[in-house]
């Protein structure tokens, strides 16, 4: 229930009228107030892509789906760098991770990206840290 309070809270934050569900207008209105753009076209075509009953709307079970989909990406790419299974990235995991996607990065460069997301001084990134750095 407090995870569901949270999706709540930003599903309204999108939602206007206060029916519960988005519309494609508010959705292109909501990201438009953040600082995003998108066109009414794709803004149908996202809400298109989640709704589960067919009303055109995004509703709260819509957007938790959306949310743990999202969370479930993530812990997938995390596993993509965590392929010891310690639960954290290190420096030197990260720096090959970034050579077989064509980026070539020293362990420093390495140490400070993940400096910059290392919210406990750790030297590695966690889950967590992960997740915030991917937002």
């Amino acid at each position: 229930m407090g995870k569901q309070v949270g999706f709540e809270d930003v599903l309204r934050y999108f939602d206007e009228d206060g029916d519960g569900k988005v519309l494609p207008s508010e959705l292109k209105h909501g990201l438009g107030m953040m600082g995003g753009e998108l066109p009414m076209k794709e803004a149908k075509m996202a809400i298109a892509a989640l709704d589960s009953d067919g009303d055109g709307l995004l509703s709260l079970e819509d957007f938790i789906a959306l949310m743990e989909q999202k969370l479930n990406d993530l812990k997938v790419a995390f596993e993509m760098y965590d392929t010891e299974r310690c639960g954290f990235i290190t420096p030197k995991r990260l720096k090959k991770i970034l050579k077989k996607m064509g980026e070539s990065k020293s362990i420093d460069e390495c140490k400070s990206m993940i400096k910059q997301f290392d919210l406990n001084r750790d030297g590695v990134l966690s889950f967590e840290e992960f997740r915030i750095m991917m937002q």
